[in-house]
């Protein structure tokens, strides 16, 4: 099968077409025919050597959200999936085991249908980034009806975030820079700040008792916690820490630990099929084309994930 991924690290140029065995699925897993795969940072620590490769040997295929069709069915596997149905899963990369390739081998839990509405493309940016705003908002724990605040809501996490605070019914106050506006209140947010790093300030005029929690998407949570109330929480997908300060705690997203749950998966597949997340495609390329993906998302500016076609 064809692939996407390094033989060794390094930048961009690193990413290589390869030809690699097509994998079998086992007992409880289900083999996706991949036709689109997201583009995502994470992919890129993989690409160079930081990320989900210390206990694999090369080649190494990056790669963390794929949509297709199922293609196999292991034996004794659980699942009223049909051969050839449209899925999205999210993958947990070991070794080859990535996204960035024609055939996809993962766990029948990690496994949805993409609603009918939905493009592959567009189900390609889904599983991680939906699961990792779900695992920060179920770090935040906020109080019923409670108040979050979003920094980086205009990205791919950040956006589903905002979606997801507010389909569980909290207040949302996110940060957005001038062209971003309209974009996060479509999203739903409540209230919108300015993008900076007087962010706490900004959103203390608001919410002067402070919010209930923070999701950092940006690496400010160390400057930006002082919009979380005494005894909040921060839930940051990108380094920072204000553990400690009042109260705070700060907890790390790890979505390889949501990978499993399937009942939080469906459930962003129903959101997304009753239109309360809008998944985003900024631009798709041929598989054969990931180095320039990579270019492309480490320039920034991005609104919604690179998609590599297969």
């Amino acid at each position: 099968m064809k692939a996407v991924g390094v033989t060794e690290f390094g930048g961009p140029e690193a990413l290589r077409v390869l030809e690699l065995p097509v994998p079998e699925a086992g007992p409880g897993e289900i083999r996706i025919r991949v036709h689109a795969a997201g583009v995502n940072p994470v992919d890129a620590m993989v690409r160079r050597g930081e990320a989900f490769v210390s206990a694999a040997q090369p080649p190494y295929v990056p790669g963390m959200d794929a949509a297709g069709v199922v293609d196999q069915i292991g034996e004794d596997t659980d699942t009223d999936l049909a051969i050839g149905e449209r899925v999205m899963a999210v993958a947990v990369v070991s070794g080859t085991h990535g996204a960035y390739a024609e055939h996809l081998v993962v766990p029948v839990e990690s496994v949805v249908r993409i609603p009918p509405a939905l493009s592959d493309m567009e189900a390609a940016t889904l599983p991680m980034n939906g699961l990792t705003a779900r695992m920060a908002l179920d770090i935040l724990q906020p109080p019923p009806g409670g108040t979050v605040a979003v920094i980086g809501a205009a990205g791919a996490v950040g956006g589903y975030a905002v979606q997801l605070a507010t389909a569980d019914g909290y207040r949302v106050v996110a940060d957005a820079a001038p062209r971003d506006e309209q974009l996060v209140k479509e999203l739903g947010a409540d209230v919108i700040v300015p993008r900076g790093n007087d962010f706490a300030q900004l959103v203390r005029q608001h919410f002067p008792q402070g919010v209930d929690g923070l999701v950092d998407t940006a690496a400010l949570a160390g400057i930006a916690a002082g919009a979380v109330r005494d005894g909040g929480r921060v839930a940051t997908s990108a380094g920072g820490d204000s553990s400690g300060e009042r109260g705070i705690v700060t907890q790390h997203t790890f979505v390889p630990n949501y990978a499993r749950e399937h009942a939080k998966l469906d459930r962003l597949r129903q959101l997304a099929e009753e239109g309360r997340i809008t998944p985003r495609v900024a631009q798709t390329l041929p598989a054969e084309q990931a180095p320039e993906a990579h270019r492309l998302m480490a320039a920034g500016g991005l609104r919604g994930r690179i998609v590599l076609i297969f």
